[in-house]
């Protein structure tokens, strides 16, 4: 038995999760295992343990960090101080600017198709639909089917899969994203 090797740092839950993170994007979640995440790390996997039971709640607490994150920024929208209109066009831009800005967090949300993280992927995503619903059911000032708001919400999804590992960032697309809010907007307003 080799003696143990020292480090330079103590392994941390969101040290796992970073590393996690980039594997599960590139290789999806089947193929990537805790051994393979801890060699990453240049840790053993008996160190990832200490913080995770197995891959499955590694996964799941990945998916659930990432859903808070859009959540607090539509809150952050939410609460600024903008008229109906602009917090409506924000939210909008908002969730395009984090799927694009996050990319691989955003590919771990909504675009790994697994059958065996499914199970996970439940709640958080439906949360999270709900709460855009609500906000935009109340800022449109007006009676807004679900089917919009639904129509809505798949097309800024289909906006951010078509440029996410197209671009670098959002910024590269910003204009776009203005514009596909603004033409949003003319839909339900």
């Amino acid at each position: 038995m080799s003696p143990r090797k020292s480090v330079h740092q103590e392994l941390t839950r969101d040290m796992i999760m970073d590393a996690a993170r980039v594997l599960f994007s590139e290789r999806g979640y089947e193929h990537v295992s805790m051994r393979q995440i801890a060699k990453e790390l240049g840790y053993s996997h008996g160190a990832i343990y200490y913080h995770f039971k197995n891959k499955a709640e590694l996964f799941f607490a990945l998916v659930e960090s990432h859903f808070q994150m859009l959540n607090n920024i539509l809150e952050e929208i939410m609460e600024q101080e903008l008229d109906n209109r602009e917090k409506l066009k924000q939210i909008f831009i908002g969730y395009i600017k984090f799927g694009l800005t996050y990319q691989s967090h955003y590919e771990i949300m909504f675009l790994i198709k697994d059958d065996e993280v499914k199970c996970f992927i439940q709640e958080e995503p439906n949360t999270t639909y709900e709460n855009f619903a609500k906000n935009v059911h109340l800022l449109c000032g007006k009676k807004v089917s679900i089917q919009e708001i639904w129509s809505i919400f798949l097309s800024l999804h289909g906006f951010v899969t078509h440029y996410c590992r197209q671009v670098d960032g959002f910024e590269e697309v910003s204009g776009l994203a203005e514009m596909h809010a603004d033409f949003l907007m003319g839909c339900i307003l």
